[in-house]
């Protein structure tokens, strides 16, 4: 081996090589997509999936039962979470008892609060204690996740979302906020926490050495699931041809 293929190896080795096998984070899909969720369905490494408005209505879905009969079909048993859209409580419940309806593999997202800024927490305890497995979902903060905990009781499985990357846009670490998270749910071993809006791959990696029990990837992070352990020598090498390339085919010159 000659030396500057030596210094390459040196290089490389120096970093950390992360392990997709050995995750005990679950990690969910997150999208509206039926094309990007049916060629996630066929990964084994997908364990369950998640969406919401928003993204649908980026997707295009006008029809809501529609839309989640064909997801509910795809996913083949998998847990996927559904969102209510009311804002009115009264509304709220409607919805989430008719989502629960489709199927036993469904977790109903309820926000933590309304738009007014009104917990949901007495939703939650009801549904909960009646058996509608939950995924209350937009939380930030410790307070929120302790709130919602209390609610949920020793009710149904349940799901807490916490946005850990909107926590992250704020210039915040969320790391902290998650850890206190999972120390209040402790106790309530059919809760489990989701790192939700993660910003990049690494945060897959930083919820499992939490223990964070899972994770919401969208499909643009889910797509540099290939990186995973790549030589960090031969990246740096495929970064620079990829600049000399574009460079070349612009014909720049100066």
């Amino acid at each position: 081996m000659d030396s500057e293929s030596a210094t390459r190896m040196n290089v490389g080795e120096r970093a950390p090589h992360p392990n997709l096998t050995r995750l005990t984070t679950k990690i969910f899909a997150d999208g509206a997509d039926l094309h990007g969720i049916r060629a996630l369905a066929a990964d084994p490494r997908i364990a369950g999936f998640t969406t919401n408005p928003t993204l649908m209505r980026k997707a295009g879905i006008r029809d809501y039962a529609a839309f989640a009969a064909s997801a509910l079909e795809i996913v083949a048993g998998r847990p996927i979470s559904f969102e209510v859209f009311a804002d009115d409580e009264r509304e709220m419940e409607r919805q989430a008892r008719v989502i629960a309806g489709w199927s036993d593999t469904i977790y109903v997202k309820v926000p933590v609060t309304n738009t007014a800024g009104i917990s949901t927490a007495g939703l939650v305890r009801r549904l909960s204690a009646e058996g509608v497995r939950l995924n209350v979902t937009a939380l930030m903060l410790p307070e929120q996740v302790r709130t919602v905990a209390a609610a949920l009781g020793n009710g149904a499985p349940a799901y807490i979302s916490v946005f850990a990357g909107r926590v992250a846009d704020t210039g915040r670490d969320p790391l902290p906020i998650l850890r206190e998270s999972l120390a209040i749910m402790a106790a309530q071993p059919q809760l489990e926490l989701i790192w939700a809006s993660p910003r990049e791959l690494l945060n897959v990696f930083q919820a499992d050495e939490i223990g964070c029990h899972i994770i919401t990837v969208t499909n643009d992070i889910l797509a540099k699931l290939a990186l995973v352990g790549k030589d960090l020598s031969e990246y740096s090498l495929d970064t620079v041809k990829m600049f000399h390339r574009d460079a070349s085919e612009s014909a720049f010159t100066v």
